[in-house]
C-alpha cells in the first residue's frame, strides 16, 4: 500500500516536472521568435521603404515618405543606369569582380588542398601565415600598398586591383577550404590514386567537384565583399571612368547636393542590391551547408 502511494507521488513529480520544463521551453522559444521576428523587421523594413521610394518623385520622398507611390515612375531606372552612369560602373565592377573571384577560387583551392592533404616539413607553418593575414586589417596597409601598386605603374588600372583583392581574399578562402577539404573521404583520393589518375586528375576530376559547396559558399562570401568594397578601390582606382560601383555610388551621393535628382539615386541603390540578393536566393542552401561542413571539420 506504502510503495503503491509513493510510486504514484513520484509519478505525480515526475509529470510536474515534465509539464514546468515544457512550458519554459515555450517560453524561451516564444521569447527567441519574437526576437527574431524584431530583428527581421528591422533589416527588411529599410528595404521595403528604399523599394517603395525608387518609384517615387522627388516631391513624394520628401512631403510623402511613408505613403505609396501615386504612380511608378519606371523613368528613375532608366535616369540612374544613363545619366548617373550606373551602367559603367555596373560593367567596372564585373570586370574586376568576376576574374578576381575565379583567381581567388582556384588558387586557394590549390593551396588548401595541398595543406589538407600533402603533410610536409612547414605545412602548419604555412597554414599559420594564412591565418595571420586574416588578422591585418586593410587599412593599415593602405600606405605602403598604394605606393608598391604606384611603383608597379598599376593604379587605376583593372589588373591592378584585381590583384590585389586576390591578395587580400586569400588567406580566409585558404583557412575556409582548408578545413572542408579535410571532410573530404580519403578513399577516394586512394582509389584514384590506385586506378592510376596522376595528383592533377585527383584533383580537378575528384576532389575539386566534392569541394562544389565549400567553393560556393567562400565564392558568395568574396563576390559579397568585394562588389561592397569602397575603401580599396578609392586608394588604387582615381579614374573617374574606371570608377566601381561603389566609387559610383558615392559620388552620385556627392552630385544630389547640387542636382537634387533623389529619386534617382534611389533607383541607383535597388539596382546595385539586385547582384547580391540572387546571390543569396540562387546559393542559400549551398552556402548553409557549406558553412556547416567547414565549421565541423576545420
Amino acid at each position: 500500500m506504502t510503495t503503491n502511494a509513493t510510486s504514484e507521488q513520484a509519478e505525480v513529480g515526475r509529470r510536474s516536472s515534465r509539464n514546468g520544463s515544457g512550458i519554459g521551453a515555450l517560453f524561451s522559444k516564444t521569447i527567441l521568435n519574437g526576437v527574431l521576428a524584431f530583428w527581421a523587421a528591422v533589416v527588411i523594413f529599410p528595404m521595403i521603404w528604399l523599394l517603395f521610394s525608387t518609384f517615387k518623385t522627388d516631391q513624394e520622398i520628401f512631403f510623402s515618405p511613408w505613403a505609396l507611390p501615386a504612380t511608378l515612375q519606371w523613368e528613375n531606372f532608366g535616369r540612374a543606369w544613363s545619366e548617373a552612369h550606373i551602367g559603367d560602373y555596373f560593367l567596372n565592377s564585373f570586370i574586376v569582380v568576376i576574374p578576381s573571384l575565379a583567381l581567388i577560387l582556384i588558387l586557394s583551392a590549390m593551396a588548401a588542398y595541398v595543406l589538407a592533404r600533402f603533410p610536409f616539413p612547414g605545412n602548419r607553418f604555412v597554414f599559420y601565415v594564412f591565418m595571420a593575414g586574416m588578422l591585418f586589417p586593410v587599412f593599415l596597409a593602405l600606405v605602403p600598398l598604394f605606393f608598391l601598386v604606384k611603383d608597379l605603374h598599376m593604379l587605376s588600372t583593372y589588373h591592378g586591383l584585381i590583384l590585389v583583392y586576390v591578395a587580400y581574399s586569400l588567406p580566409f578562402s585558404v583557412f575556409f577550404l582548408t578545413g572542408f577539404f579535410r571532410s573530404l573521404p580519403s578513399e577516394l583520393h586512394e582509389a584514384a590514386i590506385i586506378d592510376g589518375a596522376n595528383q592533377y586528375q585527383v584533383f580537378f576530376k575528384v576532389m575539386l567537384p566534392l569541394a562544389k559547396t565549400g567553393l560556393i559558399s567562400i565564392g558568395i562570401f568574396n563576390f559579397l565583399g568585394m562588389w561592397n568594397q569602397y575603401l580599396l578601390p578609392v586608394v588604387l582606382m582615381n579614374d573617374s571612368k574606371r570608377y566601381l560601383l561603389t566609387q559610383g555610388l558615392a559620388f552620385m551621393l556627392h552630385q544630389q547636393y547640387y542636382k537634387n535628382d533623389w529619386s534617382g539615386l534611389f533607383a541607383a541603390v535597388s539596382l546595385i542590391m539586385i547582384p547580391t540578393l540572387l546571390a543569396y536566393i540562387l546559393f542559400q542552401g549551398q552556402i548553409q551547408k557549406g558553412i556547416t561542413v567547414g565549421a565541423l571539420k576545420g
